[in-house]
């Protein structure tokens, strides 16, 4: 008779032994699963129906929609519009382009609902102007990186599309709704750590714009914001689910973007549809593993055994939140943000809601805990993107991002204790 702890410490051990060898996350998934399917006796057609179901759900197919619209607005000029737009709102104050490039990022974010996006799009634009300007790099960089975490709590958001799912079908209308003040308080205490470091290292202002320039800059702007207006409207409204605003916003960005805008040929098409697909593939096939991963997480009761484990360290509620604050933020500095998703939520759902935490909250709190990950080494693809951009080491980046990444921690325990910041739209909105 095999050995369930056996087979635990196979399932887990060879996961880590795989990701320490550089084996990508995908094939770790389903190597380890296989290999505890075989110890356990669990026939691996089992295995392969899991993972083919993991992928059935007609939730993702906004997935594919939100991949397609952002490659076609961050090819299409909508970064530098998005840009000048939030210049023409806030670039007058001391250190401006710090603020015009948080501000820019919360617009880009709710397009394109990616923080790596946000980093490749407007850093590629900001950080050498604003090093133009008299920046210093690593200030320049740490800025971009930690504000396109708003990318991935602001609606629409496919992670919180993959949460949904690997939560059994919450409400992505609702996570949408979760994410939107947390990732605009993010941006606000951004925004003011920003400025007292510009003003502190005498960074400049921006030049004084004219109300003619302005009206033209908005008006060129609103047609690509207006891609976030199609997304929560429909679902606020219920004329469209998430999927279907999704493909909605992905025909609008597709007209804006060759028959409005025109700076790009339509035969660029092939290649934004090329990595699209690409980056699509990526995504479905983790979660194809991730769900077989989970059906033997689930069938082994480590759910369970992980709730007697901590409820055995504390009873205190707050103790607890903290415990698992502290693991997920150490498991987001060494593991991408999406198969964490997938692994942790099966995990840690029954546990926080035994605390009494609504699925929705910590859908949201998972996933901007895991986003502070994407800022931080070994693995964090937001700040290797940003200072790849900027030129500047991981080394010098570390000390320069430490208060950003106090404010961010703050953020992030000010809506894990104060539900209501989180549930306040979807409560108003889905009575």
């Amino acid at each position: 008779m095999p050995s369930t702890g056996i087979a635990i410490a196979i399932l887990l051990i060879s996961f880590i032994i795989l990701l320490m060898l550089k084996v990508p996350v995908t094939f770790s998934l389903a190597l380890s699963t296989v290999l505890t399917a075989l110890y356990y006796q669990v026939p691996l057609m089992t295995i392969m129906l899991k993972m083919v179901k993991g992928i059935e759900s007609s939730s993702l197919m906004a997935i594919p929609f939100f991949i397609i619209a952002g490659e076609i607005m961050g090819a299409g000029g909508i970064s530098r519009r998005l840009i000048e737009f939030a210049n023409v709102m806030v670039g007058r104050v001391r250190g401006g382009l710090a603020q015009v490039n948080i501000l820019a990022s919360m617009f880009f974010g709710g397009i394109s609902g990616s923080a790596v996006a946000d980093v490749s799009s407007i850093g590629a634009i900001l950080i050498p102007m604003m090093k133009k300007s008299g920046y210093d790099d690593d200030y320049s960089v740490a800025v971009t990186v930690t504000s396109s975490c708003q990318g991935v709590i602001i609606p629409p958001s496919h992670n919180m599309i993959i949460y949904s799912l690997a939560a059994g079908g919450v409400s992505v209308g609702k996570l949408f709704l979760g994410g939107l003040i947390p990732g605009i308080i993010l941006g606000i205490a951004l925004m003011i750590l920003s400025y007292f470091i510009a003003v502190k290292r005498g960074y400049p202002k921006g030049e004084k714009i004219s109300f003619i320039d302005k009206i033209k800059i908005s008006f060129n702007a609103f047609f690509g914001l207006f891609t976030a207006i199609i997304i929560m409207g429909g679902v606020l409204t219920g004329v469209f689910t998430a999927t279907e605003s999704a493909a909605v916003a992905c025909l609008y960005a597709f007209i804006i973007t060759f028959f409005v805008y025109r700076e790009i040929p339509l035969k660029r098409m092939n290649q934004i549809l090329y990595n699209s697909l690409k980056t699509l593939a990526l995504v479905l096939s983790l979660i194809a593993a991730a769900k077989a991963f989970g059906h033997m997480l689930a069938l082994l009761q480590v759910p369970a055994l992980a709730t007697n484990a901590l409820l055995t360290i504390s009873h205190n509620r707050n103790v607890l939140l903290l415990l698992i604050l502290l693991l997920v933020l150490l498991l987001g500095c060494i593991m991408d943000m999406a198969p964490l998703i997938l692994i942790l939520t099966p995990i840690l759902l029954p546990v926080v809601t035994s605390l009494g935490m609504d699925p929705i909250q910590f859908g949201v709190v998972l996933i901007l805990n895991l986003a502070i990950g994407l800022c931080t080494p070994p693995v964090g693809g937001a700040l290797f993107v940003g200072c790849a951009v900027g030129r500047v080491s991981i080394e010098k980046m570390t000390k320069t991002l430490l208060p950003f990444y106090a404010v961010m921690v703050s953020v992030l325990l000010l809506i894990t204790f104060v539900p209501q910041i989180v549930m306040f739209v979807p409560n108003l909105l889905f009575k």
